[in-house]
């Protein structure tokens, strides 16, 4: 009961948006989209550091009583970095039912947890006749901590009125986080995009958390809460619920790392607030400081050791899913240029990691690549030296030779090494995290298997779902399965040659690709 398919067609996200709040009641569409309320900063070992008590947001939702606490445990623990991973996390939960005064205690030992910060709420309803799971509230918390110690392990534990953690029966429930290291060191992190619920998604789940890494990057289309992705209100086939399961899917890793997420093109939901993601802005606390929090606000950057991390929104220039295309009005690629080049000029980062949904370059069947993105960004990934760019959208892994000009600048077979200041940038797609699988056009081609071939034909997606046919040089590996990415970052001291050594896994454990990128240390 969403807004006609002919009709949506010609709509944009946020007139699609309007459209429902006309077309419901006021006593069943939440005002404004996703209910958004006062940060809460929490203190942790810093002589100062405060807590700033969260203050309910109204909302037209049917009045629902809390239950005896006692009753209720917290599930879906999620971690993100603020704007400074060294000093700031967010530790991100769910609770099935209304419950009272929910907190997070902290401390350096489990059995240290006497410091307690109120938790915000931050209930979001979907209304009557959204999808299958209509008239219904969830209800996410959050804290977020302040005045860190760099490099700490910290114990904590989130509760409720009736349910403390620190009760001796319920330590059990404790997790950690580790704030990052005040200097350089070297650090692993992780990356996939399109994982959804799944075995396979509960499986590459399990061997990224093997991997022990200091953070993961989640390149797009979360959990699939909506299975078509157009950005249309007219899918009937949407679930609030699947995100109940992911966040408990996700919580065994996601409690202890930072999963720091970008947003895809099923990610957009219209139903809660103009631009798609209001939904988005309940569920995640990500670190707010990029150039339109309102609009875009799974564009974001951090640094961690030596590395610039940069996640991009490439629904706002997205030609093949053009809900949201043109969202930023420009302030998102001039936000992008600004933060490449503040981040070249600083002395202590030697490498610079971009991650977004959309492909720049990829010959999967399904997508191939997003010529909004060549148009917008790749030029910038060049004239900045990006050393990395990981997206999803695709659900294959392939990894491209060294590319500048939109043509091979380099041929990087397996095994060996990228040299981004002269040769140019490597693109991994590494969509496979759990969602069903889609095809090449080309043979497979990765670690052991490997099928070297001159060309591949694929296309691009251009503006009003044309199609634009390409042959090309640049598909070097190319993995049908599922797996993931992982990243080891290596350090130097300067004038000498610092890395990030680049691994495709499968889920079955082995390795399907290798590659260095290398740069020397400022």
């Amino acid at each position: 009961m969403g807004v006609p398919e002919k009709l949506a067609a010609r709509m944009s996200m946020a007139e699609q948006h309007e459209y429902l709040r006309a077309r419901f009641s006021r006593r069943t569409v939440i005002r404004g989209g996703a209910v958004t309320l006062g940060a809460v900063a929490g203190g942790a070992f810093v002589p100062g550091a405060t807590a700033q008590a969260a203050v309910p947001t109204q909302s037209t939702a049917p009045a629902v009583e809390s239950v005896d606490g006692a009753l209720v445990a917290p599930f879906g623990r999620h971690l993100a970095y603020g704007g400074d991973p060294r000093t700031e996390m967010t530790v991100s939960w769910q609770v099935p039912v209304a419950v009272k005064k929910p907190f997070i205690r902290i401390g350096a030992h489990p059995w240290d947890l006497s410091r307690k910060i109120e938790a915000e709420v931050r209930p979001l309803y979907t209304p009557a006749g959204v999808g299958a799971s209509g008239d219904r509230t969830q209800y996410y918390l959050h804290a977020r901590l302040t005045h860190l110690r760099p490099g700490r392990t910290y114990y904590y534990g989130v509760g409720h009125e009736g349910f403390d953690p620190a009760a001796p029966h319920l330590l059990g429930t404790l997790g950690t986080f580790t704030t990052a290291p005040r200097h350089a060191e070297p650090f692993t992190f992780t990356a996939f995009g399109d994982q959804g619920v799944s075995y396979h998604g509960l499986a590459n789940d399990s061997l990224i958390l093997a991997q022990n890494p200091a953070f993961h990057l989640h390149a797009g289309d979360i959990a699939y809460g909506d299975p078509a992705g157009q950005g249309k209100t007219s899918d009937t086939g949407f679930d609030s619920r699947v995100w109940d399961q992911f966040l408990y899917q996700t919580e065994s890793v996601a409690k202890q790392v930072p999963w720091m997420v970008s947003y895809g093109n099923h990610d957009m939901e219209a139903w809660y607030s103009p631009n798609g993601y209001g939904g988005e802005e309940a569920r995640w606390q990500l670190p707010g400081n990029g150039p339109d929090k309102k609009n875009l606000p799974g564009v974001y950057s951090f640094v961690h050791g030596n590395t610039a991390i940069i996640s991009l929104d490439a629904n706002d220039v997205s030609f093949e899913i053009p809900a949201n295309l043109g969202i930023s009005g420009g302030t998102q690629t001039k936000w992008l240029e600004a933060q490449l080049k503040k981040y070249r000029a600083d002395d202590d980062i030697d490498f610079i990691v971009v991650f977004f949904h959309h492909c720049s370059y990829c010959t999967s069947t399904a997508h191939a690549s997003e010529g909004g993105v060549r148009q917008e960004w790749v030029p910038l990934f060049e004239k900045y030296t990006v050393d990395l760019v990981i997206n999803g959208h695709n659900h294959v892994y392939e990894r491209t030779d060294v590319i500048k000009g939109n043509a091979v600048a380099k041929k990087l077979p397996i095994g060996g090494t990228a040299y981004p200041e002269t040769d140019g940038v490597v693109y991994v797609t590494a969509g496979a995290a759990g969602r069903s699988l889609y095809a090449f056009s080309a043979d497979q081609s990765y670690e052991g298997h490997e099928k070297d071939l001159e060309s591949v034909n694929s296309y691009v997606c251009q503006k009003d779902g044309a199609k634009q046919n390409e042959t090309v040089a640049w598909s070097r590996v190319r993995y049908l399965d599922y797996s993931f990415l992982r990243v080891d970052v290596t350090p130097a001291a300067k004038g000498r040659t610092a890395t990030l050594k680049v691994r495709g896994i499968a889920e079955t454990g082995a390795q399907v690709d290798h590659f260095t990128v290398a740069r020397r240390a400022k």
